[in-house]
């Protein structure tokens, strides 16, 4: 089926003889030590089996493209330091012949280690034509090295100490460490705790305690944005050694990804934090799994093979003889009835920390203020009144509502035609975002399409645009409340690598009065200045045609309101 074509694979065994007929000789090995383990196989097999799928279809997803491709590699980088030859004889005849390079070797002399040539440089205002020359003249050594990419390299964390327990707490965290003892005969433990009940604190200390047994652990988060926010308070809790703290989501360069995957393949790194794809982390001596928010629908892959990263995590503990647990405020039905009937341990916390109260939620209805107002609104005229209080007292808001685009559809009023994606049937969005201004799109297939002048089906100029999203949201807040800071957050305006990121360090530190966005806000994020959470359209996803609508939309309203 190659023809003259090569293809990259993955050997997963070695048999002497074989049925299939013309099978060609492996052109090349990369590496010489086998790069998955028996467990990851194991589980890679699993895989296979239970979802169907070819194991080497399977292999793609455990061993990244970048460590199967021999063009992504180590980033090289010169590194200087001075000759063990210099004497101050050679000094002074280059201040009279050449002082340039004299002023660079004297700046060389000075390393108490060696440097990048480039930072030297720079430094210096020196070209590379002075450094070639002394080491031409043998005062100066270049040597290639491997530098690592890390992609938190330019932060500072602050070092952070365990917190004080609650009861409640103190009993999860000791039910934890009594399966880290004898993980073999471990049930996978649901964690039950409503919102701010300080499940966070309960991971650390339990991942604390499989680190001082010599184990290793994986912590699974539901969505990149997250993912910024826990590594912060990982790296702050675990700062004697952050290098043991990785990274691995498909915001990172493939350079990022390359790095951090060997830095977790050759046991430098003992945590793993990441989205579903971190389940696959090649960790030694696996102690641990976490799977925050463990009901969430972004542990499933949506192609080939279509795993779904919650069950992954109960299996590979099994294969690996570890514990795994489950933790939410909103548990998924399947997790939590196979906690009632023993399956699972549950574990559950009543209480927020520091007997903080749960969050007091006001429902408006829509209806009337429609009948009151002769139009539909977007923001009520209660929920305005909350944000302006807000803005008085130098408080934030953050408005939810888990559409996007500016207008959900575009309809004609002559004729009622609406216009449709041509490969799923569902009405285009309208985008005002640069990236996709002015066009319509697909949130399914992606499919873009420009918006007509005239209806296609009648020809009349009748269009009108019905219905809004977060754009139109972030547009008409701006409007009502021209001296607040509007920033929005979804997907469309989260295209940046390092959009996340900045958005979320802006809001925490003030330079944000509101923040309008998707569910990409809604996941556990912490932000102690907040006093108001407005869900417009809340009973939304009750109409999906889902027969998980009533169950997701539960869990997505407790999520953002706590």
């Amino acid at each position: 089926p190659f023809r003259d074509k090569s293809a990259l694979a993955t050997v997963v065994a070695v048999p002497e003889q074989s049925e299939v007929k013309g099978i060609r000789s492996i052109e090349a090995i990369v590496g010489d030590a086998p790069i998955l383990s028996e467990q990851l196989l194991e589980l890679a097999r699993w895989i296979g089996t239970y979802y169907c799928c070819p194991i080497e279809a399977v292999m793609r997803s455990v061993l990244p493209q970048v460590i199967r491709r021999a063009e992504v590699g180590w980033k090289k980088q010169l590194f200087v330091q001075p000759a063990s030859n210099v004497d101050q004889g050679e000094m002074e005849k280059l201040r009279r012949r050449a002082p340039r390079q004299a002023e660079l070797l004297e700046a060389i002399a000075k390393l108490e280690k060696p440097v990048r040539a480039a930072e030297l440089l720079r430094q210096t205002s020196l070209d590379n034509q002075t450094l070639r020359a002394l080491v031409k003249r043998g005062l100066a050594e270049l040597r290639e090295e491997a530098v690592v990419r890390d992609p938190h390299g330019d932060e500072q964390f602050i070092a952070t100490s365990n917190l004080v327990l609650n009861e409640e707490q103190t009993h999860a965290l000791n039910e934890i460490e009594q399966a880290l003892q004898a993980p073999e005969n471990a049930r996978p433990i649901l964690l039950h705790g409503v919102t701010g009940s300080g499940k966070t604190e309960i991971y650390l200390q339990a991942i604390c305690a499989a680190l001082d047994r010599g184990r290793t652990a994986i912590v699974l988060v539901p969505e990149i944005s997250l993912t910024p926010q826990t590594v912060e308070r990982f790296k702050g809790r675990f700062a004697e050694a952050q290098d043991a703290v990785a990274v691995l989501h498909s915001h990172l360069s493939e350079g990022e990804r390359h790095d951090e995957w060997h830095k977790i393949h050759s046991g430098r790194a003992r945590i793993v934090i990441g989205a579903r794809s971190a389940v696959f982390a090649p960790l030694k001596n696996l102690g641990l799994i976490v799977v925050d928010e463990e009901h969430e629908t972004t542990y499933k892959q949506e192609e080939a093979p279509r795993y779904h990263a919650r069950d992954l995590a109960v299996v590979r503990a099994k294969i690996e003889k570890c514990v795994v647990v489950l933790g939410s405020a909103t548990p998924s039905l399947e997790s939590y009835h196979n906690a009632t009937i023993g399956k699972y341990r549950l574990i559950t916390l009543t209480q927020r920390v520091d007997q903080k109260q749960m969050p007091l939620m006001r429902v408006v209805d829509l209806r009337q203020e429609q009948r009151r107002e002769k139009k539909a609104t977007i923001v009520s005229e209660r929920l305005s009144q909350a944000i302006a209080d807000r803005l008085e007292k130098r408080e934030q808001t953050i408005l939810f509502l888990n559409r996007r685009g500016f207008s959900t559809s575009l309809l004609c009023s002559n004729c009622g035609e609406a216009r449709n994606c041509p490969n799923c049937s569902v009405a285009l969005t309208f985008h005002r975002h640069p990236a996709v201004a002015g066009r319509l799109s697909c949130h399914l297939c992606g499919h873009s399409a420009a918006v007509p002048k005239k209806c296609p089906s009648c020809g009349q100029d009748a269009l009108i645009y019905h219905g809004f999203g977060t754009e139109k949201v972030e547009s008409t807040v701006a409007q009502i409340f021209p001296k607040a800071v509007v920033r929005r957050m979804d997907a469309d305006s989260m295209t940046r690598k390092e959009a996340y990121r900045e958005t979320l360090r802006n809001f925490r530190t003030g330079k944000i009065d509101i923040l309008v966005g998707t569910q990409m806000i809604a996941k556990g994020l912490h932000f102690p200045n907040v006093t108001l959470v407005g869900i417009i359209n809340a009973d939304l996803a009750l109409h999906l045609p889902d027969f998980r609508a009533g169950e997701r939309t539960f869990q997505l309203l407790t999520q953002v309101a706590g």
